[in-house]
């Protein structure tokens, strides 16, 4: 586990794409629980830790993760992912960002662009599907993109979304034709070695629940030779 940021209310680690964030049906042990152990033995701390769930990345995706070690910390980062995700189309402010890199097949036809979609959500496909505006239940989707390297095969791009829906980076790349390499899911040509996707939460930038000052942190990108080749370029 790597560590990105430490202080008395906050701790963030860089998730690998075989890590989940809590606990689910596979039973594997969640990178909350591993980072609660870490807490525990760091400080000596007796009985249980106390640690808050914030926000959540697909298990296939790597990157920051950030957690509250206080109550307070958490019940206001949880106020503000949550105005994150309700933020309207007319107030496209935040207090919180979070920036993601991703590896893409092929390289998009704009090299830097704004996806504005309506989506909805299929429970038992855990899949999201571009529909029509005021289709029942379809959620507006915004995000921003910009082209930072073109191989081959695959572009590298960076991603900032204006609103937070689900799997919302890998279907509307996917609808234009650059799903994310690996993501078998959302058109991929074939799926990575360790069974992740190649979209990695690069940084999250917010004003610090308790001190207010502005914080940046970043995750380096996975050591993988696609990953560091794209980055060099």
């Amino acid at each position: 586990m790597t560590i990105l940021y430490e202080d008395n209310h906050l701790i963030a680690v860089n998730k690998t794409c075989n890590e989940i964030v809590q606990g689910d049906k596979t039973g594997d042990t969640p990178l909350s629980e591993t980072v609660k152990a870490y807490i525990k033995l760091k400080y000596n701390k007796p009985g249980e830790v106390f640690l808050g769930v914030t926000h959540r990345l697909d298990r296939p995706t790597s990157g920051v993760v950030l957690f509250a070690r206080t109550s307070k910390a958490l019940a206001r980062l949880n106020e503000m992912f949550r105005d994150k995700s309700e933020m309207s189309v007319a107030n496209q402010q935040s207090s919180i960002r979070k920036t993601y890199w991703a590896i893409v097949q092929g390289q998009p036809r704009l090299s830097e662009s704004r996806l504005e979609n309506y989506l909805i959500r299929n429970e038992k496909q855990n899949k999201s599907y571009i529909t029509k505006p005021g289709t029942r239940d379809a959620k507006l989707a915004i995000l921003t993109y910009k082209t930072l390297a073109v191989g081959e095969r695959y572009s590298l791009l960076e991603v900032n979304l204006q609103t937070g829906r689900h799997h919302q980076i890998r279907c509307q790349l996917a609808a234009i034709g650059c799903p994310i390499k690996g993501d078998l899911k959302y058109g991929a040509h074939r799926s990575n070695p360790d069974g992740g996707i190649c979209l990695h939460a690069r940084s999250i930038s917010l004003i610090h629940p308790v001190s207010r000052i502005p914080l940046t942190i970043e995750a380096p990108v996975p050591d993988d030779p696609l990953w560091q080749a794209l980055c060099r370029m």
